[in-house]
């Protein structure tokens, strides 16, 4: 496992800015508040409900190291933040570019995503967006919005009884995925929460940037046919790529070095292809039918207990498992 390099405490640019501006009052600030009729209990108990659905639909990865790595990194930008649920983090094998969390912090990683990053830092600015969705509340507040739209469209005479007992009704209605679409101001406000919590974890935020940037040149010179996806759910507009390159300059101080990649990252991509490659062949193998296959030292290694992968990583020191650092004076953004 890599080791995160000691940094220095987060400390805020202006003691003048906004509270939710204030990266050194993470955790102790009102994110979130706001009108809702959904308590955090009730939010963890709809954010379950969705996940069965999720789960009963969905091909999770079930490898350890995979989804121990990727909880790894959840946890650590779950810390930084100002959730106020714990998360449960887990892997959709699926080609898709995307990631999405649930209400009450049920949160999904597609194994496309991890393998269409470039670094470690590109993957956890993805995992602290969404992070941050939930920490604003986005869902729960958008249900509740939804929920005074339809009672205004029932007719008084239908209602009956003081008005919080129609809210309680019409709260406890079912509610769709649907719903879970942020609005453009929603999005926003999860890019600056979630760079926020990107830098508080120690990573480079600039890597949220390059990796809708790369994607988005990708998608318009038509060389990934799962890129749709990612853009359907955080449409990243120039306004937004402006915005998020504005906010970093401004309230994210300048730090001699950030974390970009660890070994692990690497590994953890070889071993998702390796995982991916096996389905397939079990798959093309159409059954029991006996396959001739010549014998490899990789073989040997999957006959073993252990992949190729995991044998180098036991051999390799440990200041090769080190995080790769940039050090923002000889690496300018």
């Amino acid at each position: 496992m890599a080791s995160t390099p000691s940094l220095p405490p987060v400390t805020a640019p202006s003691a003048n800015e906004p509270d939710k501006y204030n990266v050194g009052l993470i955790g102790h600030r009102n994110v979130g508040n706001g009108l809702n009729f959904y308590s955090l209990e009730r939010e963890i108990a709809v954010g379950q409900d969705l996940a069965k659905q999720v789960e009963q639909s969905s091909k999770l990865v079930n490898d350890p190291d995979v989804t121990s790595y990727v909880n790894r990194i959840g946890q650590n930008l779950v810390r930084n933040s100002d959730a106020r649920v714990p998360f449960t983090i887990k892997v959709i094998d699926s080609g898709e570019i995307n990631a999405f969390a649930l209400p009450g912090g049920f949160f999904y990683v597609d194994s496309g995503l991890i393998l269409a990053a470039e670094s470690e830092a590109e993957l956890a600015a993805i995992m602290a967006h969404e992070i941050a969705h939930v920490a604003a509340r986005h869902a729960t507040k958008n249900m509740t919005k939804q929920q005074i739209w339809n009672m205004a469209s029932i007719p008084l005479m239908f209602v009956g009884g003081p008005a919080g007992y129609a809210i309680a009704e019409v709260a406890s209605i079912a509610v769709p995925m649907s719903f879970l679409k942020f609005s453009r101001d929603s999005e926003r406000e999860a890019d600056m929460l979630g760079l926020q919590y990107d830098y508080a974890a120690g990573y480079d935020p600039q890597a949220f940037i390059q990796f809708f940037e790369r994607l988005k040149a990708q998608e318009k010179a038509g060389k990934h046919s799962k890129i749709a996806k990612v853009f359907s759910t955080h449409p990243m507009t120039a306004d937004r790529i402006t915005a998020a390159q504005s906010e970093i300059q401004k309230y994210l101080p300048s730090r001699d070095n950030y974390v970009v990649d660890t070994s692990e990252f690497a590994s953890m991509k070889t071993r998702l292809l390796a995982l991916q490659g096996n389905h397939r062949r079990t798959v093309d193998q159409g059954g029991n039918r006996p396959v001739l296959r010549k014998h490899t030292e990789d073989d040997s290694s999957t006959n073993s207990g252990s992949t190729p992968q995991n044998s180098q990583s036991e051999n390799t020191s440990a200041a090769d498992d080190r995080p790769t650092l940039k050090r923002t004076s000889s690496n300018p953004d």
